[in-house]
């Protein structure tokens, strides 16, 4: 960067941002600016104010719960680039133990002119509401699964229990329909349970078919309709990877994409001792449940050839390669006495450079050109 450069580093919360900037090296000054309010305008009049001789100007904050409309506004004004940095990537002091807003800024300010801070990728408004559509379907079925815990409880503690196999189905319900209690406090309770049940599994419905409903209009749905292709994806799986991960070719090869989702394993080595330990578990937990979901159905065997689908050659011979190979890979690592969570995990790792490669065969042509 030249002279002109100015840095700042913005500390936000709902209310207000705190400012700091940093001029270039050598021997650049780092000082506190000041606060303002968390507002377009009060926003757009600080960097109108630091723009000052046509400085340009390079601002970052850390994402957090404030979202990237910050960052959707700096980035639309001339003369000015944002970046919304990894919180859990920040270069930070262990003896460091004084943590402020104003603290913050600073330290922004300052890594930010090092080239010491990690860049995050930013979806498109689009995007970001498909992503926020499939999380609240996620949300809602965490919800529904704790309304049959207190349903399931409740029945536990009356002594009452399902006898006919696996609950939760169409038949079970009937069945819980039919139950009768003695005590009207109890009819009460178990009523409220059941309503509770019913109206979370109405809302978790009427989600999944808001998201069956918006995929085809959305920018990666040939992305979610190639990742079906293989096994363990349907719908909800496929469109909480793409949603998450994004297009997998904005990452150069499919190391990177499994690092993102913090599947490789971790390592503590020095000198001729090599430690490795479970994996990363950083970056996106979303995407990285549902590719080990998904990995799940490679424990179980291969039975007959794969049905014929609608996708294209090159996206079939994908497809099948991993179908065979991630098979294979699995029984394998049970022979050599690897725990099945362990196996799991590793078909999973795979399973990212099949998907990488799936979306290098089926994008568009028009989103061909990067």
């Amino acid at each position: 960067m030249t002279k002109d450069t100015l840095y700042v580093g913005l500390d936000t919360d709902s209310k207000h941002i705190d400012v700091a900037l940093a001029e270039p090296l050598p021997q650049g000054e780092v000082r506190y600016w000041g606060q303002i309010a968390n507002e377009p305008t009060s926003v757009d009049r600080l960097m109108r104010r630091l723009q000052k001789n046509a400085r340009q100007l390079v601002v970052c904050y850390e994402a957090g719960p404030c979202g990237y409309g910050l960052y959707r506004q700096l980035n639309g004004m001339a003369g000015v680039t944002c970046q919304v940095v990894a919180p859990s990537m920040t270069p930070r002091r262990p003896g460091d133990r004084v943590k402020t807003n104003r603290r913050d800024c600073l330290s922004l300010a300052k890594l930010l002119r090092a080239a010491e801070l990690t860049a995050i990728w930013v979806p498109d408004e689009t995007h970001e509401a498909m992503r926020d559509l499939v999380r609240a379907r996620s949300a809602m079925r965490g919800d529904l699964n704790r309304c049959r815990q207190r349903l399931g409880g409740f029945l536990l503690r009356q002594g009452i229990r399902y006898p006919a196999g696996k609950p939760w189905t169409k038949r079970h319900r009937r069945w819980l329909g039919r139950l009768e209690f003695v005590a009207a406090t109890h009819r009460l309770m178990f009523a409220e349970l059941l309503d509770a049940l019913d109206q979370t599994q109405a809302r978790h419905d009427r989600l999944i078919d808001h998201i069956r409903e918006l995929v085809p209009h959305w920018s990666l749905a040939w992305l979610v309709d190639a990742i079906q292709a293989l096994r363990g994806y349907q719908l909800i799986n496929a469109v909480t990877v793409a949603a998450e991960i994004g297009d997998p070719r904005r990452f150069s090869s499919p190391r990177p994409l499994m690092a993102f989702v913090g599947t490789v394993p971790s390592e503590h080595s020095t000198g001729d001792s090599i430690r490795r330990g479970g994996i990363t578990k950083t970056g996106n937990g979303r995407a990285r449940k549902a590719i080990i979901e998904a990995a799940w159905t490679y424990t179980r065997p291969i039975r007959a050839a794969a049905p014929p689908t609608h996708h294209a050659p090159a996206v079939r011979a994908i497809a099948e390669k991993a179908r065979h190979r991630l098979s294979g890979r699995y029984r394998r690592l049970r022979a050599r006495g690897k725990l099945q969570t362990v196996a799991v995990t590793a078909i999973a790792r795979e399973s990212l450079g099949f998907i990488w490669a799936i979306a290098q065969a089926a994008a568009p042509e028009a989103t061909r050109q990067r």
